[in-house]
């Protein structure tokens, strides 16, 4: 409400200076005068304050040299403009608003950072971490999985990588902001033999991929 009165106080101020100067024709000056006074009874209304009502030069009636009759009907036609800008400002407004939501709507909006620093889990084989959004309402992953390969001594299989796994969900856009919740969601998967406990060589598989363990966030608001 602050801002908006003082972008009104500051239009008028403008006018007044125009209105001074005496260098307008009369049909500028005349116009001016009604978008003067036009500004003044659009914020007294939003305002709550008393209408003014005026002739059609723009002047304030006078209620003792004016009649009951005249000063009703002049009063219905400024409530009516009044209302009229009031309908016209929040048609303005809402239409900023939907092109601000298409706008916001077409592009990414905001962007997740994963840092893996470790993972604790007795495995004793090579496995896969795989790390994703996930929506527990709609039962759905909203994101690609960011895969980090471990290995069974407990580090990362690309030892380069130590201490520098890193990633970001870039694909979340106005739609994910409207999402109720959303889980973080790493799963586990072993990479070796079927069995740990297979110590038959005769039977000894490798490279096959089981799941070994899920865990994930209650929900990101």
């Amino acid at each position: 409400m602050f801002r908006s009165v003082r972008h009104m106080i500051y239009d008028l101020i403008e006018w007044r200076s125009q209105i001074l100067s005496g260098t307008l024709p009369q049909d500028e000056l005349k116009e001016l005068k009604k978008k003067v006074t036009a500004k003044i009874d659009y914020g007294n209304r939003i305002l709550d304050l008393d209408l003014v009502v005026r002739d059609e030069d723009g002047n304030i009636l006078d209620p003792e040299q004016t009649s009951t009759i005249s000063l009703f009907r002049a009063h219905e036609i400024a409530s009516k403009q009044v209302e009229e800008r009031l309908q016209e400002e929040k048609s303005q407004k809402q239409n900023i608003d939907i092109n601000r939501q298409a706008k916001f709507a077409a592009t990414p909006s905001f962007a997740l950072f994963v840092n893996l620093k470790n993972v604790v889990c007795k495995i004793g084989e090579d496995a896969e971490v795989l790390m994703s959004l996930y929506d527990p309402l709609e039962s759905k992953f909203i994101s690609e999985n960011y895969l980090v390969r471990w290995s069974s001594c407990g580090l990362p299989k690309d030892i380069d990588r130590l201490h520098n796994l890193r990633a970001v969900f870039t694909d979340l856009g106005s739609k994910d902001l409207k999402r109720e919740k959303i889980s973080f969601v790493c799963q586990i998967v072993r990479v070796g033999r079927m069995e740990l406990r297979d110590n038959n060589t005769r039977k000894l598989t490798s490279g096959l991929r089981r799941p070994f363990g899920v865990a994930g966030t209650s929900g990101m608001h």
